[in-house]
């Protein structure tokens, strides 16, 4: 089933809106340094949302591969691409918030005091080098590559070559709808040239974690760009989640927005500490 309107669609608008939203931010707080870091620094609100993204597109993935085996009842190579893709962005996730290290106030074990570039308990800041870091060295320059690839490359040949959208979804995969691609890389690029900031590369994360969402939601759920047999079918049933999938991604970014704030008991402990009014 390959829908070519996806832009009608709220799941794909709403994500593409809350992208340009925290573009839009980071623009207008780009005079004012302490509200741009409050955007951009470890557990502000461009990392939970990045957290939260890769938390809920695991599941979904999780749950695409659940469905294909209830259909099936086989170990294929669909089943095992949802699956170890349900398992890598899972660990994205966890390393994004350092294993909730920060949370859980937790001291970091020696080996990753010496050798991590943040100091604390996750391997993509392990360092390579005397100024590198496995993310910086290797991981960004992959996840370039890959991203190109995916997103503009073979979502342009399979216009023309429609074999290649069949190749890459008999692996269990599937190609985001070139327009929806376009913006989220040039958001990334608008980001790098306006934003300055030792953290500007957050945002990009952020957009790709938006962007990958939405899409993944779309392609198994939905069927829109997918030629696989997706979850939903009925065009009823695919209409209601849509729609509720778009208000989660609203919900999403508003509680990126509250963890970063620090909003809970623990803040309002520290300053009502007998726990009164």
């Amino acid at each position: 089933m390959v829908q070519n309107k996806w832009y009608i669609h709220p799941a794909i608008a709403v994500a593409v809106l809350v992208n340009v939203f925290v573009m839009g931010l980071a623009m207008a707080w780009s005079g004012d340094p302490a509200k741009l870091q409050r955007l951009l620094v470890e557990d502000g609100i461009v990392e939970w949302m990045q957290f939260l993204c890769f938390a809920v597109t695991s599941g979904l993935l999780a749950f695409a591969a659940l469905e294909h085996w209830q259909r099936g009842r086989r170990i294929d190579l669909p089943l095992l691409a949802l699956a170890g893709l349900a398992g890598i962005v899972a660990l994205a996730a966890l390393e994004e918030i350092s294993w909730f290290q920060r949370i859980l106030n937790v001291t970091t074990p020696e080996y990753f005091a010496q050798n991590n570039r943040q100091g604390e308990t996750n391997l993509h800041n392990l360092a390579i080098g005397e100024k590198g870091s496995i993310h910086k060295t290797i991981l960004l320059k992959l996840i370039a590559i890959a991203g190109l690839t995916h997103n503009i490359v073979l979502p342009l040949l399979a216009r023309k070559r429609p074999a290649i959208r069949d190749f890459v979804e008999r692996f269990g995969l599937y190609l985001p709808p070139l327009s929806a691609s376009v913006i989220y890389i040039v958001l990334v690029a608008v980001s790098h040239l306006v934003i300055d900031h030792p953290r500007k590369g957050e945002l990009g994360e952020m957009f790709g974690a938006v962007h990958y969402l939405a899409t993944v939601f779309i392609a198994y759920f939905l069927g829109i760009g997918y030629g696989k047999q997706p979850i939903f079918e009925g065009p009823a049933d695919r209409r209601r989640v849509g729609t509720l999938f778009a208000m989660l991604l609203v919900f999403l970014l508003m509680t990126g927005w509250l963890l970063s704030a620090g909003a809970g008991a623990e803040p309002y402990l520290a300053l009502h500490p007998n726990g009164k009014e």
